[in-house]
């Protein structure tokens, strides 16, 4: 049998169903595992070990008396969760320092729906300050590193997720996702991550919470090593809550109606503005000829509206009239941007710089509200054009970001090339994040693959076949080295 490091959550159901492994065995392995790791991941910042032993003995006393049938989807199955969502007796900070100590008293709703699922979680794991940014690190849990090389960024705002699902320390764990939080931290880990369809899974619980139209942009969704996970998960996640009894179902079924042959595939090789890196589009390019291989009708596209995809994205933010950053950042008091950024040069700001940063840079749509309502305006219209142009039968390759996973604080060099991220958020397109291997460094590749409204069965779908032809996830040399 493989290293149970190595299975997806729906393999490890199976077989602790099926009592060839015990759920305390599975969750042992991973927390000896994530024992070695984590020392050099930083990726969970608070553990519950002790506490999943016990519920991996309590599944395993249950698996004695239940049928297979009657157990639910990922019993007694490891996972994480993202520190932003509220998991009862855990840190629920947002790795803000005004909020250290604070921990959740119940549970977010997608962690209840995870926990009725069957699953058990290990811990929390790390995030940017306020989720925020696109390097893990703040002033209460300091900074997450690469699974395939420390020297890297994880991404954000889900990074902790990424890497210790990266690693092999987790098979699958709960994310969020406003500017690319899901996606690029799976993409700088090599694992698969889903961002749904707006308005799918409800956000209700984690901190900081959005407003008005924001609710859209903002998905709850599920990052893990296997494909396979995704159609069982986003069931799992998806439909109505109390506070949103207009959110879409999902089911998983359909994703195995989807046929290749046949299917439209418009390949997008970057946004006109920001440059890519050889080895992405490269990549890229072989996943449309793997699925043009495969029956699918594949043609390239240039997208014009693409080019304005950073100032769609802050443009439609700032309509949807949320709480200030500069007001959370302050938990409750706007920040003095000026004096935070000298704090910061003397090295004394309870703030990071991204941080102050945006604070600083979120006043500027209101002195422009002419332009403002002009990109609002020409995201609605590149809303319309990307669901013509894919198509009920089709999706769109794009890419994950400007390059591989750059070293730590570089991205502040290039703030802006998570744009190939943001933009879809305010599409409020479902997007799969698939990994497509490693490049010469040894760092993960992959690409967006992107759906029209209420598709997200499609781009599983072709997550799903595209992890057959290039192999999905591959596993990081600390994993061999930590068995």
């Amino acid at each position: 049998m493989e290293s149970l490091l190595t299975l997806s959550g729906t393999r490890l159901a199976e077989l602790i169903r099926k009592r060839e492994v015990t759920s305390t065995e599975v969750v042992e392995t991973h927390i000896r595992y994530a024992e070695k790791v984590n020392p050099t991941l930083n990726a969970i910042i608070q553990d519950r070990f002790d506490l999943a032993r016990k519920e991996a003995r309590q599944s395993d006393e249950k698996v004695k008396t239940t049928p297979p049938e009657k157990l639910p989807p990922f019993h007694g199955v490891p996972c994480t969760i993202k520190e932003c969502f509220a998991l009862s007796g855990m840190s629920n900070t947002s790795g803000l320092l005004a909020r250290k100590g604070i921990t959740a008293k119940d549970n977010a709703v997608a962690v209840n729906r995870l926990l009725s699922a069957g699953v058990i979680p290990l811990g929390v794991t790390n995030v940017p300050e306020l989720c925020m940014w696109m390097e893990t690190y703040n002033k209460i849990y300091g900074r997450t590193s690469n699974p395939y090389n420390p020297g890297h960024i994880v991404g954000g705002s889900s990074g902790g997720e990424g890497a210790i699902i990266g690693a092999g320390g987790s098979p699958f764990g709960l994310g969020s996702d406003i500017g690319g939080s899901i996606r690029m931290p799976a993409f700088f880990n090599g694992i698969f991550g889903h961002k749904p369809t707006g308005l799918t899974v409800p956000n209700t619980g984690q901190y900081p919470s959005v407003q008005n139209e924001a609710v859209r942009y903002l998905a709850t969704g599920p990052l893990c090593r296997r494909a396979e996970d995704l159609p069982t998960l986003l069931e799992i996640l998806a439909g109505p809550d109390r506070e949103h009894p207009d959110l879409r179902t999902f089911k998983k079924e359909n994703v195995f109606s989807v046929k290749l042959a046949g299917l439209h595939v418009i390949n997008v090789e970057d946004n006109g503005v920001t440059p890519v890196s050889d080895d992405l589009r490269a990549a890229q390019k072989k996943c449309a000829e793997a699925l043009a291989a495969r029956g699918a009708q594949v043609r390239n596209v240039r997208i014009e509206g693409l080019k304005k995809s950073l100032e769609i994205w802050s443009a439609m933010l700032t309509a949807a009239r949320g709480t200030p950053y500069s007001v959370l950042l302050g938990n409750g008091k706007p920040i003095n941007t000026g004096f935070e950024f000298l704090r910061a040069a003397l090295g004394i700001s309870p703030y990071t710089l991204p941080s102050i940063i945006l604070a600083f840079l979120e006043k500027f749509p209101k002195f422009m509200p002419g332009r403002t309502k002009k990109m609002v305006e020409a995201g609605l219209a590149l809303r319309q054009e990307l669901v013509e142009k894919i198509g009920p039968q089709g999706i769109m390759l794009y890419p994950s970001y400007s390059r591989p996973a750059p070293r730590h604080q570089r991205p502040l060099l290039r703030p802006f090339d998570w744009v190939y991220t943001a933009v879809m958020n305010v599409m409020e397109l479902p997007i799969t994040q698939v990994p497509l291997g490693l490049n010469a460094e040894g760092l993960p590749l992959g690409v967006q693959v992107i759906g029209i409204h209420g598709n997200d069965h499609v781009t599983i779908a072709a997550a799903l076949e595209l992890e057959k032809i290039f192999g999905g996830w591959v596993q990081p040399a600390m994993l061999e080295q930590n068995k």
